[in-house]
């Protein structure tokens, strides 16, 4: 019994720590040095779907580079990039020419754009490219990877930019851009334009910064940063919060991006 309340203790003692740390960084000041702030762009709905998927995607490496990219992409696509990826006129492509950022090109550019355009042009969200396939969260990814590369010759190049947990990846990316797309608490730095995901069926976003200070916490014990960590990692963050555990993404990353915890 005694055992039961020191930890008990512990983790209450924990939770308000961490509870902090979530106050401290889910705040509008967060939001000009990290990636999130490309959808910040954008008022249109569509727009805000897709800056944030590209900033998404590109978000591995340096925070201040992954800004300048997405932002580099989203002027060449003039400020409106669903008006872009929509329109017919192949000669806007040229514009394209040359992009780079770290292995993504843009011959995987290219196949995003025909995405997005094929399935803007059946569906008013790209909320559905995940529900359609179920409630479950592995079931919404690995869906979302089978739909995103089912048109025809798809560059083998650029599979590698789509994660999916039916290949253990930890899906990072896309685990970060649902966060971003689906929380909403007010504070205003998710944006909670997508109402038919729950925040309690997230997944955390597993990094480096993010895994070191959840070992060091005792929320992890997986060596791997795989898609099971993910898992387990969450499992440990509803103790806290069932209800929106990847809100400690927030003090997590903060503590071991920023403050090198």
């Amino acid at each position: 019994m005694q055992f039961f309340c020191m930890k008990m203790k512990q983790e209450n003692n924990l939770k308000q720590f961490l509870d902090s740390k979530v106050e401290t960084y889910n705040h509008l000041s967060f939001i000009k040095d990290d990636p999130v702030s490309i959808p910040h762009l954008f008022t249109k709905k569509q727009d805000i779907e897709i800056a944030g998927f590209f900033a998404a995607v590109f978000a591995w490496g340096n925070r201040k580079t992954i800004i300048n990219k997405s932002t580099e992409l989203m002027q060449l696509m003039e400020m409106q990039p669903y008006k872009f990826c929509m329109n017919e006129d192949l000669k806007r492509l040229k514009k394209l020419s040359g992009f780079k950022h770290r292995t993504f090109n843009t011959t995987d550019l290219l196949y995003f754009i025909e995405f997005l355009q094929y399935h803007y042009h059946n569906h008013d969200s790209l909320e559905t490219a995940f529900t359609k396939w179920g409630n479950d969260v592995v079931a919404m990814l690995s869906g979302f990877h089978h739909y995103f590369f089912s048109l025809d010759d798809v560059p083998a190049r650029t599979k590698k930019h789509i994660a999916t947990p039916i290949k253990k990846s930890n899906c990072k990316r896309l685990n970060m851009f649902l966060r971003w797309m689906v929380r909403t608490d007010g504070k205003g730095v998710d944006f909670g334009i997508w109402k038919n995901i729950h925040p309690s069926q997230l997944i955390c976003p597993v990094d480096v910064h993010v895994a070191r200070v959840a070992k060091r916490l005792g929320l992890l014990s997986r060596k791997q940063i795989d898609w099971q960590a993910a898992v387990e990692l969450t499992e440990q963050l509803k103790k806290f919060d069932v209800h929106d555990p990847v809100k400690y993404d927030f003090a997590l990353f903060g503590l071991g991006a920023m403050e090198k915890f």
